[in-house]
Order: structure tokens, then C-alpha cells, then sequence
């Protein structure tokens, strides 16, 4: 695609008919997801929708892991200012939970959300650690296809808060093994994430992409019409047991803890759970948000 756009953290290619291919590559920070990251995968998701040749989208990370979620170590010096803002919400900079609320509605939640309600097939795969903000990530697809060295954990109650912005724990896993996975912030692994529905397939590392491709080109063959109304149908299928309603309370939660945290430690996470050597990243965050 001689025409397609580069971007600063995330690469772009069509590796089969009909599909696109984009790739978060920043191997060095494990693929965490800053800024940058979440505007770059949303210009290359548009790209890949309004795309009339591509029927089907595979998200992939470089290896050797998929996402460690979240950069904890800031966006570089940038700000939301270097970027196309994309919801209405707006009202990033007012201090407390005002701007945290604006900020954390269209960076993560409303990103995700505009994700996986793109109006075409999305397959994640997944190798190595997908941690917290990385499983927002994979859960923004339609298919997950895990190497056999995939783990999931989600470890953000350890921070005092009540999981990652977009809550689809009880929706991946099931509300017994949610509380469960979030209370004690174990990990899951492939397989085992397979058994509860959340992965589609476990497959050796080796044959990963082979795999994923394998499907995103059979998936290719069908109508692209009827495969967007076929994902229109199960996402409203579920958007109609109330999915919608209940991330939105868990997202105000969300919001809940860091302001709680905030008034009572100073920082947006309760620092307690967190590891000696991340606890200064926060801190540092913070002084960042009061100086803008």
C-alpha cells in the first residue's frame, strides 16, 4: 500500500487479501500504550474501516509481548494538545477528577469502545504478557487468537482502583471468575482463558500470525456487508443485557477510586500495592498534571 501513512508507534500492511495489519511496535516499552500509541492506533483502525478493499483487521504487538498496558512512564513531554481529539467530552485540563474524568473518557474508555464497535471483523493476537490496559486492547476485538505463552492479569485493584477503564471482566470471564481474577490479581493463562470463552484459540508461538491470517482469510471470503451487520447484531445483541449501562458505572467507579486516592495519598493510585520503583512515576505524573 504504497499510498498508506506511517505512523510514530504503531506500523501498518496488508499481509493477505483483503486484510490489514496493524502492528503496535514499541517493543523496548512492551508495547504500552501512551498518547501517541492510542492516536495512532485510532488513525490506523480508520484507515483500515474506510478502507473499501479490506474486509477484515488483525491487531498484533511486537514481540516479544503483546501490551503491558498502560505507560506509567508518561507521554514524552506530550500533551492531549499534540493530538486530534476525537470524543465531545473535552475538558481535559480543569484539575481533580474534572479532568481526569475528560481525559480517561476519551483516551481509554471511549477509544476502546470506538474500537470495538468498528464495523468490521478485528482479530487480536496475542503472544507473552497482556496486562491491564493491554486486555482493553485484545477485548476491543471480535477474535482473540492466544500463543500457548499468553498470560492476562489485570492487576490494577493491587493500586487501589477497581480494574481497568473499560470493566468487561464479567463479560469475558464471567462475574464468579471476575471477582476472583481481580480480587487476588493472578494470572490467566491461555488456555485457561479459553475454557472461560474470553480466547478463541490457543496456538504454539511459532504459528501465531499463520494462524491468525489463516482466519482473517477465511473470514475475507464471506460478504463484507452481512459480516458487518453479522458483528452488528452480536454486539447489540449483547449491548442489550445492559453491557453499556454497567461499564459506564464501573468506568464512574474507576473514576471514584482515583479521586479517593488522590485526596488521601496524593497520587491517583494508593501506593501501597504498588512496586518501590513505579511509585515515583506517579508522583512525577502528578506534579506533570498541576504544571500544565
Amino acid at each position: 500500500m504504497a499510498d498508506t501513512p506511517s505512523f510514530e508507534t504503531v506500523s501498518y500492511d496488508d499481509p493477505a487479501p483483503h486484510v490489514a495489519r496493524i502492528t503496535m511496535n514499541r517493543p523496548k516499552a512492551r508495547n504500552a500504550q501512551d498518547l501517541a500509541m492510542t492516536y495512532d492506533l485510532n488513525a490506523a483502525f480508520d484507515l483500515a474501516a474506510r478502507d473499501e478493499d479490506v474486509k477484515v483487521i488483525v491487531l498484533a504487538g511486537a514481540d516479544p509481548h503483546f501490551s503491558a498496558g498502560h505507560d506509567l512512564s508518561g507521554d514524552g513531554g506530550k500533551t492531549w494538545r499534540d493530538f486530534p481529539m476525537v470524543g465531545t467530552w473535552g475538558g481535559f485540563d480543569p484539575a481533580g477528577a474534572e479532568g481526569r474524568f475528560a481525559r480517561e473518557s476519551e483516551i481509554y474508555q471511549g477509544m476502546t469502545e470506538r474500537w470495538r464497535n468498528l464495523p468490521k471483523p478485528t482479530i487480536a493476537a496475542v503472544q507473552g504478557k497482556c496486562i491491564a490496559g493491554g486486555l482493553m486492547l485484545a477485548w476491543a476485538c471480535d477474535i482473540i487468537i492466544a500463543a500457548d505463552d499468553a498470560e492476562f492479569r489485570d492487576p490494577v485493584l493491587e493500586m487501589g482502583v477497581c480494574g481497568v477503564e473499560f470493566f468487561a471482566h464479567p463479560w469475558e470471564v464471567g462475574p464468579r471468575k471476575a471477582k476472583e481474577w481481580l480480587f487476588t490479581a493472578d494470572w490467566l493463562t491461555a488456555e485457561a482463558a479459553r475454557q472461560l470463552g474470553m480466547v478463541n484459540q490457543v496456538v504454539p508461538r511459532d504459528g501465531l500470525m499463520p494462524a491468525v491470517l489463516e482466519m482473517a482469510e477465511r473470514i475475507a471470503r464471506k460478504p463484507a456487508f452481512a459480516l458487518k451487520l453479522t458483528k452488528q447484531a452480536v454486539n447489540q445483541s449483547q449491548d442489550s443485557m445492559g453491557r453499556p449501562a454497567a461499564m459506564a458505572q464501573s468506568f464512574a467507579l474507576h473514576q471514584l477510586c482515583h479521586s479517593h486516592n488522590m485526596q488521601v495519598h496524593g497520587i491517583p493510585v494508593d501506593p501501597g500495592g504498588l512496586p518501590e520503583g513505579m511509585r515515583g512515576r506517579f508522583t512525577k505524573r502528578k506534579s506533570d498534571e498541576a504544571a500544565e
